[in-house]
C-alpha cells in the first residue's frame, strides 16, 4: 500500500511540476479552449441590383412622389401680456418674456412656379414660414391665399429645378385600392406610410364646411398634415387634413381632402384671391321623419328646407319652406353636406336643375345660385 502511495505521490509531483514549467514557458497553451467542432450553415439571398423592383414594392411610386412633399415650418409671435410694463408686475412676477408658439406641417408643390397646397389649419396665424424640400433647401414661402371652409391654403416661394407632382384624378379611386400617405410626422423628417382606401366621400364629421374625404387607413400622424397621399403610381389623390384619434397618434382612420377639391380651391385663390361658390339662400335640415310629418311631406330621402331667405336666389327660384330637395344638377343629395357641396360646386349666375319634392308632388325647378357671402370675421377684443 505504501509502494502504491509512494508512486501517486511522485506522478502528482510530477505533473505539478510540468505544469508550472508550460505555464511560465507556454501559457498560451493553457488558454486554448476546446472547439466545439459545429459549423453554422445560414441561407444568404442572391445578390440583386439596386434598381430592380421586388414585386409588391411601392419603391416607384414613393420616389415619384416624395421629391415633391416639403417640410412647413411656422412660427408666430407669442402675444406680450399687456401688464409687462407694470413694474409691480414685474416685481411680483419677473420678467416673462412669452417664446415664438412654433408648429409644423407638410406641403405638395404642385407647380414648377413654386405653389405648394397646404392646410390652412397649418399656416393660420403664422408670421414667418419657412418650406425644407427634399433635397434640403430651405427658403422663406408667402401665403397666396387660404380657404378656412375646406381648410386648404396655397402657398409660393422662388427657386429653381422645383420637383412638381403629378395630379390625378380622385374619382377612379375605389375602397380598397392601395395608397401611401407622405408627410413630416412629429417633424422626424419626410416619411411614407401605406394603407389602403376605406371609404369615399366622408362628411359630416365636423372638420369643415364642405366635406368630401377620402378616408385611409395609411398612417397619418401630426405633422402629415398639408402632406401629399398617392396612389402607387404616385398621382397625387388627396391632401392629408385630419385624423380621428383619441390619443393623438394614428389610429387607422385618417381623411385627405380630394385633389378635384384641392384643385378648385388652388386656381380660385391664385386667380382671384378668394373661392368663388355658389349659393341659393336656403336653410337645410336633416329630413326626418318629424320634420316630414310637420310640413306633410312624402319624400323618403334628400335634404328639407325649413327657411328660406326672402329675395334669396331660392325665393325667387320659387322654392318654398317644407319643399324637399333630392338632386342638385343631376346630383344626388342624400344630407345637408352634400347638398352643401353640390350648391357650392355651381356656378353663380348659372341656372342649375333642382330636384323637389314638394308634400306628393315631384317638381323640376330651375335656380340661378348667387354667390355664396365670405363669412364675417369676429371682431378683436
Amino acid at each position: 500500500m505504501r509502494r502504491y502511495w509512494l508512486i501517486f505521490s511522485q506522478a502528482v509531483t510530477v505533473l505539478l511540476a510540468a505544469w508550472f514549467v508550460v505555464a511560465s514557458l507556454k501559457p498560451e497553451w493553457l488558454n486554448r479552449r476546446p472547439s466545439l467542432g459545429g459549423v453554422v450553415t445560414t441561407v444568404e439571398a442572391p445578390p440583386t441590383s439596386p434598381a430592380s423592383i421586388p414585386a409588391g414594392s411601392f419603391r416607384a411610386a414613393a420616389q415619384k412622389a416624395a421629391a415633391a412633399v416639403v417640410s412647413i415650418n411656422t412660427s408666430k409671435a407669442a402675444e406680450r401680456n399687456p401688464n409687462a410694463s407694470d413694474p409691480w408686475f414685474r416685481f411680483f412676477f419677473g420678467d416673462r418674456d412669452s417664446q415664438p408658439q412654433a408648429d409644423l406641417g407638410s406641403g405638395v408643390i404642385v407647380s414648377a412656379d413654386g405653389y405648394i397646397l397646404t392646410n390652412n389649419h397649418v399656416v393660420e396665424g403664422a408670421d414667418e414660414i419657412e418650406v425644407i424640400l427634399n433635397d434640403a433647401r430651405r427658403t422663406k414661402a408667402k401665403v397666396i391665399g387660404t380657404d378656412p371652409r375646406t381648410d386648404l391654403a396655397v402657398l409660393k416661394i422662388s427657386l429653381d429645378r422645383l420637383p412638381v407632382i403629378t395630379l390625378g384624378n380622385a374619382e377612379t379611386l375605389q375602397v380598397g385600392d392601395q395608397v401611401l400617405a407622405i408627410g413630416n410626422p412629429f417633424g422626424v423628417g419626410q416619411t411614407v406610410t401605406g394603407g389602403i382606401v376605406s371609404a369615399l366621400g366622408r362628411n359630416q364629421l365636423g372638420i369643415n364646411t364642405f366635406e368630401n374625404f377620402i378616408q385611409t387607413d395609411a398612417a397619418i400622424n401630426p405633422g402629415n398634415s398639408g402632406g401629399a397621399l398617392v396612389d402607387v403610381n404616385g398621382h397625387l389623390m388627396g391632401i392629408n387634413t385630419a385624423i380621428y384619434s383619441r390619443s393623438g397618434g394614428s389610429m387607422g382612420i385618417g381623411f385627405a381632402i380630394p385633389v378635384s377639391t384641392a384643385r378648385q380651391v388652388m386656381e380660385g385663390l391664385v386667380k382671384e384671391g378668394v373661392v368663388t361658390r355658389g349659393w341659393i339662400g336656403v336653410e337645410p335640415s336633416e329630413l326626418s321623419p318629424e320634420l316630414a310629418e310637420t310640413f306633410g311631406v312624402k319624400a323618403r330621402q334628400g335634404v328639407i328646407i325649413t327657411g328660406v331667405l326672402q329675395n334669396g336666389p331660392a325665393a325667387q327660384a320659387g322654392i318654398r319652406p317644407g319643399d324637399v330637395i333630392t338632386a342638385v344638377a343631376d346630383r344626388e343629395v342624400g344630407n345637408v353636406s352634400e347638398l352643401l357641396s353640390a350648391v357650392a360646386a355651381l356656378k353663380p349666375g348659372v341656372a342649375a336643375r333642382f330636384r323637389v319634392q314638394r308634400r306628393e308632388q315631384p317638381l323640376d325647378i330651375d335656380v340661378a345660385p348667387g354667390v355664396r357671402p365670405r363669412p364675417q370675421r369676429a371682431p378683436n377684443q
